[in-house]
C-alpha cells in the first residue's frame, strides 16, 4: 500500500484543524458569533477528516461511513444554524 494517501488524509485533517484554531482565536479576539459557528463547523469537519483516515487507513475492515456522514451533517447543521439565527 502506498503511503501517499495516508499523508494526504492527515494533511486534510491538519488543515481543517488549523482553520478551527484560527477561527477560534479570531472569535476570542472579536466575539463575533459567526466566527464561533464557523469554528464549530470546522471542528466537526476536522473530526470527519480524522474519521476518513481511521476508516480507510487504520481500520479498513470496519465501515465508518455512517459516522463520517453524521459528522458532516452536524457540521453543516451548525453552520446553517449560525447563518440563519446569527446572520444579519
Amino acid at each position: 500500500m502506498s503511503v501517499l494517501p495516508s499523508i494526504v488524509y492527515l494533511l486534510c485533517f491538519g488543515t481543517a484543524a488549523l482553520c478551527t484554531g484560527l477561527l477560534g482565536r479570531a472569535y476570542l479576539a472579536g466575539r463575533q458569533p459567526l466566527l464561533l459557528w464557523t469554528g464549530l463547523c470546522f471542528l466537526f469537519l476536522s473530526l470527519n477528516n480524522l474519521m476518513v483516515f481511521v476508516d480507510i487507513i487504520l481500520l479498513p475492515a470496519i465501515d465508518l461511513t455512517n459516522v463520517r456522514y453524521a459528522l458532516t451533517l452536524i457540521a453543516l447543521g451548525v453552520l446553517l444554524y449560525g447563518f440563519v439565527w446569527e446572520g444579519e
